[in-house]
């Protein structure tokens, strides 16, 4: 039997681990510049929008490539898992433009207005990736489809895709 992990298609998996990883470095980036340390809050804020870049290939490579999977949970959990999902889809749309603008603000020396912006944008920016893992686990780990492509055969040449396993 092929452990759930496997059974989803790699991308899916990469793109969690990579909003997993960009929560990391924004907490990091955060924890920085509350210590005064700039330097530190910079390389984190910008490992932050590399690695969303790439989930943001990622994930269209995915979708691209994949098309769309449905949600399979019934009753009230249905609902919040559309509710979490509408949420992200509409912020995540707005994290590049924040990005860039604070990257900007930054570049330019205007920190007053790169810090107030900073106070909107991290929470949405957090938000976005801690729910893109949250709508991960919810499609594929916790509401799983009810079967996955998987290989069966003797090994002699007689292997095969097939649903269910």
């Amino acid at each position: 039997m092929t452990p759930t992990l496997l059974a989803v298609h790699p991308l899916a998996t990469t793109n969690a681990v990579l909003n997993a990883l960009s929560t990391v470095l924004l907490v990091v980036g955060w924890i920085a510049i509350r210590q005064r340390n700039w330097r530190a809050h910079r390389a984190a804020m910008m490992a932050a929008f590399l690695v969303s870049t790439v989930f943001l290939i990622c994930y269209l490579a995915y979708h691209w490539i994949v098309g769309h999977v449905p949600f399979t949970g019934q009753g009230p959990v249905r609902v919040v898992y559309f509710v979490i999902l509408i949420s992200h889809i509409l912020l995540a749309a707005a994290v590049p433009f924040l990005a860039l603008r604070m990257f900007f603000l930054a570049f330019r020396g205007r920190l007053d207005a790169h810090r107030r912006l900073g106070r909107i944008a991290l929470p949405i920016w957090l938000y976005v990736s801690v729910t893109g893992v949250i709508i991960y686990a919810m499609l594929y780990h916790l509401y799983p489809q009810s079967s996955y492509p998987q290989i069966q055969g003797s090994g002699e040449g007689t292997d095969r895709i097939t649903a269910g396993g």
